[in-house]
């Protein structure tokens, strides 16, 4: 459908490429750079038109801004966006397909784009990047029939700036093209001898692409000796897919800790990653912060009917033994599936949304 490989960029396909920003809110065909109102518009007083008079958009406390309203076929291909960090979870993402009421994608931004704490951590995968200080990219492809629609709410008791640009084409999508999908769901802190849900009541066909976890550390001690499950279609009380280990299934090992580097050790790869240790200062930030992500890319997980997914949080106790944690978990679950809408846990709220 897109071009992401460069074995196919010199093809010449039959698209119109549009954007959408705020100096170009509707996308439309030469109507960039046109505005003489916005944020920008006291900077450019002295060249006027054309010169930056709306790179960014404000919402007041409470309300839902709409960043794009795209009408016809096509495919969102890249959003960048930024904000002040201190609104990384202030601000709820929702995605709406083919004009369906519920949204595909919930999220707070910053999960969205892998950055559930609140602090700036480099992330260079294939799928989402984020870079110095706080430019958020998303290369998710999003495919739609007849209407996309892209939405941000400010749960905060402030007005807020966003600075962002949607890109996208319009033209003929195939019609066994699926929807992108993306649940958030947080633990806070999550019951002694539980599991925390990644996805759950989602109906196929589909396929899971992708987990990001913002993991807070309640106690002392190794935490992520878990297993990620996959319960796929007729499974009941036993999954289908097993894995050995939180680190294992983010593509570490050994408690992704280097002796010679220090312990914990970042990492960000094309499909994998922690990019993310927030170490404790013995004052207030007295638990250690992990951000973790997992795309699917070259490996999803396929399902006919049905799928849910959870992670164990164990860690050890004296003697050898597994230790049940209550840790504070946030998930950001991607997938894709021919529904424009899946079932979903309560919408994301500014209590749920507190980072600390």
């Amino acid at each position: 459908m897109t071009l992401g490989k460069l074995s196919g960029i010199s093809a010449i396909v039959d698209v119109e490429t549009r954007s959408i920003s705020a100096e170009n809110p509707t996308g439309e065909p030469g109507q960039g750079g046109r505005r003489t109102e916005g944020t920008g518009a006291k900077a450019a007083r002295d060249l006027g038109q054309g010169w930056k008079v709306s790179p960014s958009i404000e919402i007041g406390p409470g309300e839902t801004a709409t960043l794009a309203d795209i009408a016809g076929a096509g495919c969102i291909t890249h959003i960048w966006l930024t904000t002040h960090v201190d609104h990384w979870r202030r601000l709820v993402l929702r995605g709406f397909w083919d004009g369906d009421q519920a949204p595909a994608i919930e999220t707070p931004v910053g999960d969205f784009f892998c950055s559930g704490w609140g602090r700036f951590a480099q992330v260079s995968s294939l799928p989402v990047a984020v870079n110095p200080n706080g430019g958020f990219n998303c290369y998710w492809e999003m495919p739609f029939q007849s209407q996309a629609t892209l939405t941000l709410e400010n749960t905060h008791d402030e007005p807020v700036v966003v600075y962002f640009q949607v890109d996208y084409w319009l033209g003929d999508v195939p019609e066994e093209s699926a929807y992108l999908h993306a649940q958030w769901r947080r633990s806070n802190p999550l019951p002694s001898k539980t599991v925390h849900s990644l996805l759950d009541g989602v109906e196929g066909p589909g396929h899971y692409v992708g987990t990001y976890l913002a993991w807070g550390v309640n106690s002392s001690g190794w935490w992520g000796e878990g297993e990620v499950k996959f319960y796929l279609d007729g499974d009941d009380e036993f999954p289908t897919i097993c894995g050995t280990g939180t680190e294992d299934y983010f593509g570490g090992a050994w408690n992704f800790d280097v002796p010679h580097l220090g312990g914990y050790t970042e990492f960000s790869t094309p499909y994998l990653g922690m990019p993310q240790v927030i170490r404790p200062d013995g004052q207030y930030a007295s638990q250690q912060r992990f951000g973790m992500y997992r795309f699917h890319l070259p490996d999803p997980i396929r399902f006919r009917e049905k799928l849910r997914v959870d992670v164990q949080a164990l860690g050890w106790r004296s003697g050898g033994r597994y230790l049940p944690l209550q840790d504070d978990i946030a998930s950001t679950a991607f997938f894709y599936s021919t529904r424009t809408s899946t079932a979903r846990p309560e919408a994301p709220t500014h209590d749920v949304m507190e980072i600390c």
